[in-house]
Parts: structure tokens; C-alpha cells; sequence
């Protein structure tokens, strides 16, 4: 593999990928396909936009005619993280992740077979499993019982992955993954808003009772799983990646609270989200033992690193928060 397209690679997730790929395989080139939707920021690839083997491509996975000249000019592999991913847009808006999440899949699956691609990872999510209770653990066997409009739109884009590996024979895996945290996470997300909102003093939203339990990873642990993957993943299989690392969400702003050194006192509880998961927590052995993955970062460390990111980048999540960062894209497109 040595030449990777990315798509969503200007995304919180994509963009730490592309970092990880660059840094491990120097010899590769990396081309990212990013339409720049409000979460695609390239200041996130500010340090590698000047990397020769990198490249900006701004497209839209919808667009049928730009994904075919992307890919045709030559792709080994793609790497799909392109999505809505925010539950609460897809509960006031499903018909925009499904336009995307379900139909731009398609058109790259339909670009993948005609041009040949040797590999496609399909990035989804837990949430494709729906709900736990108190005990058990999601496996690559749990039935997938979506329960919000972006889960549902993720699960249907698997099971297209699972249908051209079936009906074309294209080498592709599906990996599920738990809540990731790190840097470069737009402010919307969980841990990002706690931080941002606890350093400027304001209120932080909690969602009912709190007591929502998810399974957390360091994104930079969810690279190397995609890169074992990418290079080592049996054709057709679906392997979950997880932390082991279990925390309400009452919890995790209690803990970043006391990291930053704010008042409890800051917390306010609202309304429940519509259809809220209760659990996930995903069983990630398969893609140790098989794969030799293990994740590298403690909860307590990568969270001290996390809290310790926001701090040190202020200018990069308040031009987030003040829109600014949109009209700077247009000095890294090329």
C-alpha cells in the first residue's frame, strides 16, 4: 500500500490518521478528500500540509464525477472516515446523514471496484450495536439494532461495505470503534466542550442522570488499530477496536473538572437526548489476538495530555467557536 486516499481526513479522527500514516510510512503518499463541512478543519494538518507526500483534494463523497477522478488517478487504498457523526444533528436533520453516511459510501465503493482498489476500511462505530445493559460486551457477532438516525445511517453504509465484498469481491474490513478522545476533537463532542467550557467558566451540559456509560480509546491507540488493518486485516472481516475503559459521563466531567482545577458547581443536568444509549462497550479481542493490537495509552494519561492540548492550542478551538476557522481553508487547499 503506498498511495492511501483518506476521505474525511480534515475531521478529528481522519486528520490524526493522516498524521500517523505520514510519521510512520514517510514513503507513502497520503491524499486527503474533504468536502469541509463545518467539522473539517485543515488546521488540523497545518504541521503536514507542506509534506510533499501530501495532498488536499476538496471534494464531496456525494459528488460522483469528483470521487471517480480522485480515485482513478491511481488509489491503493482507501480509508473511509467521511460522515455525519454528531446523534443530536442527525435527530433535528436525518436526511443529511443519510445522504452522506449511506449514499457517498456507495459512490466510493462503486469508484473502489471500477478502479480496482486493493483495499477499503470501512471506519464505523459502536453505535451500529445499539444498547447494553449493566453487563456483556459488543463483539463483531452482536447484531446490529441501531437506535438514532446516525447509527442507523452507519449501519446501512456496513452493510453496503459487507454487500460489494460479497456481489464484486472487494477486499474491504469494517472496524467499529468506541468513543475516541484526543486532540483536534471538534468542540461539539463530549470531552472537547467539558474542557473548552470549564476554561472559559461556563456551564457544561449533562444529559439526564448522567450515568450513560461509554467505552473510551486515546484516537492515536484507534490509528495504530486501523494501520494493523490497513496492512494486515483478513479480506471481508470486521474487527471492533475498544479501550477497556469503561466511564459514566457524569464521571468524565467530574474528572476534567478536577484535572482543570474548576468547581463542580458548573455542571447542569438537562434534558435527556431522544433514543439515548444507555452502554457500549466493545470486546476487542479479536483484533488482539489476530491482529496483535494493544492499546498504549492509560485513561489518566491520555486525558492529563488531552486537558493538557486544549490548554496549550486556545487560538486553534476558539477560532472553532468563533467560525473563524472556515475562512482560513482556503491557504491549505491545493
Amino acid at each position: 500500500m503506498k498511495r492511501i486516499l483518506v476521505t474525511g481526513g480534515a475531521g478529528f479522527i481522519g486528520s490524526n490518521f493522516i498524521r500517523y500514516l505520514l510519521n510512520r510510512y514517510p514513503e507513502y503518499e497520503v491524499i486527503n478528500f474533504d468536502a469541509l463541512t463545518y467539522a473539517g478543519n485543515l488546521e488540523n494538518l497545518r504541521d503536514t500540509s507542506k509534506n510533499p507526500n501530501y495532498c488536499f483534494v476538496k471534494g464531496d463523497i456525494t459528488d460522483s464525477l469528483a470521487v471517480r477522478q480522485t480515485v482513478g488517478c491511481g488509489i491503493d487504498a482507501i480509508v473511509h472516515f467521511a460522515a455525519e457523526s454528531h446523534v443530536d444533528r442527525s435527530i433535528k436533520d436525518p436526511q443529511v446523514f443519510l445522504k452522506t453516511n449511506v449514499l457517498g459510501t456507495q459512490i466510493l465503493l462503486d469508484a473502489a471496484v471500477q478502479y480496482k482498489v486493493k483495499k477499503f476500511i470501512q471506519i464505523s462505530t459502536d453505535e451500529v450495536y445499539g444498547t447494553l445493559g449493566p453487563n456483556g460486551w459488543f463483539t463483531e457477532e452482536t447484531p446490529l439494532a441501531p437506535n438514532s438516525p446516525y447509527s442507523a445511517s452507519k449501519a446501512g453504509a456496513d452493510l453496503l461495505v459487507r454487500a460489494y465484498h460479497e456481489t464484486f469481491g472487494l477486499n474491504v474490513n469494517i472496524t467499529r470503534c468506541s468513543n475516541n478522545y484526543g486532540p483536534y476533537q471538534f468542540p461539539e463532542k463530549l470531552i472537547p466542550l467539558v474542557i473548552t467550557n470549564a476554561l472559559t467558566d461556563q456551564a457544561i451540559p449533562v444529559y439526564g442522570d448522567g450515568l450513560q456509560v461509554r467505552d473510551w480509546l486515546h484516537v492515536t491507540d484507534h490509528c495504530s488499530a486501523i494501520d494493523l488493518v490497513l496492512h494486515q486485516g483478513c479480506s471481508g472481516e470486521v474487527y471492533n477496536i475498544g479501550g477497556n475503559n469503561e466511564w459514566t459521563n457524569i464521571e468524565i466531567v467530574q474528572t476534567i473538572l478536577a484535572v482543570i482545577g474548576k468547581p463542580q458547581s458548573l455542571i447542569r443536568h438537562i434534558t435527556d437526548r431522544l433514543g439515548h444509549d444507555r452502554r457500549y462497550a466493545i470486546d476487542a479481542t479479536k483484533i488482539k489476538t489476530q491482529l496483535g493490537w494493544v492499546p498504549r495509552y492509560s485513561f489518566a494519561t491520555g486525558m492529563k495530555d488531552t486537558v493538557d492540548w486544549y490548554i496549550q492550542q486556545c487560538d486553534w478551538w476558539q477560532n472553532i467557536l468563533s467560525g473563524n476557522y472556515q475562512k482560513g481553508h482556503s491557504a491549505f487547499e491545493k
